[in-house]
């Protein structure tokens, strides 16, 4: 069986401050709104389940559309803030958000995929950590010395995003901007033959044209090649790609963690 475990991550859009921008709130919520729902009406078209990790502030702002998007997907949380973080926001993002969905939040995504103390996000109460690239991304990065697919540490499950079998080429959001769609579909099929699964990350506002937005933020071209509506006609085939190779899309607690599927 063939596994498709898809993941957005639910965020205050901050970026434009690495780039000279200055957004308020409420664009910056604004802009990952439009995105969602860009997501949602595609997930809906193909009947698949995805997972969110949404931060705090996120949900704080947009909590009817966090528990609309419970009641099929999985919430998990990316913290409470996007741009900062102290222990404490472990247990202020898990508390919102649970007391939004009314369900328990097992799993949790540092923003850029920084690192995160496997004991603070036990003793938070989360069972599983998506928060490793298993590749080189220079000037962020460096996890190639860790493994490629799920393991336990410490008690804590370990989720890493797909990378290739043969020299970890990414398969994480910028790849899909920047390779050509047969070539990030030749990878998707090298992940699955090698490890059965294929576990992908994206971002609402990569939905949207958010080069656009008078913020003052000059991006470089790989972070914005490809992104609105030509995201939404990528993503639209890599979705029929999927379901044409067979794939069954489930959620990352269903498929880590079964035993707490329906809490």
């Amino acid at each position: 069986m063939k596994i498709a475990l898809l993941s957005f991550d639910v965020e205050e859009f901050d970026m434009p401050f690495e780039y000279g921008g200055k957004p308020e709130m409420q664009e910056q919520i604004a802009t990952s709104n439009q995105g969602l729902q860009t997501i949602v009406s595609v997930l809906e078209k193909y009947n698949a389940t995805a997972t969110f990790y949404c931060t705090g502030v996120y949900a704080l702002a947009k909590t009817e559309q966090i528990r609309e998007l419970s009641k099929k997907h999985e919430i998990a949380s990316h913290n409470h803030y996007h741009s900062s973080h102290k222990k404490e926001d472990l247990s202020t993002s898990k508390a919102i958000l649970e007391n939004i969905t009314q369900q328990e939040i097992v799993g949790f995504r540092m923003p850029r995929m920084a690192p995160v103390s496997d004991a603070d996000l036990l003793e938070a109460g989360y069972l599983y950590n998506a928060s490793i690239n298993p590749t080189y991304l220079p000037g962020r990065y460096d996890y190639r010395h860790i493994s490629r697919t799920f393991f336990t540490q410490n008690d804590l499950i370990h989720f890493p995003a797909s990378v290739s079998p043969a020299w970890r080429v990414p398969l994480f959001w910028i790849a899909f901007h920047n390779f050509p769609l047969s070539y990030f579909f030749y990878l998707c099929k090298k992940v699955v033959e090698a490890d059965s699964y294929l576990h992908l990350y994206f971002h609402p506002w990569e939905f949207t044209d958010y080069t656009a937005l008078p913020n003052g933020a000059k991006y470089p071209f790989y972070l914005h090649r490809n992104n609105g509506k030509k995201m939404l006609e990528r993503f639209d085939k890599l979705m029929a790609f999927l379901q044409k190779e067979g794939f069954e899309f489930k959620t990352t607690k269903d498929f880590l963690i079964p035993s707490v599927s329906h809490i």
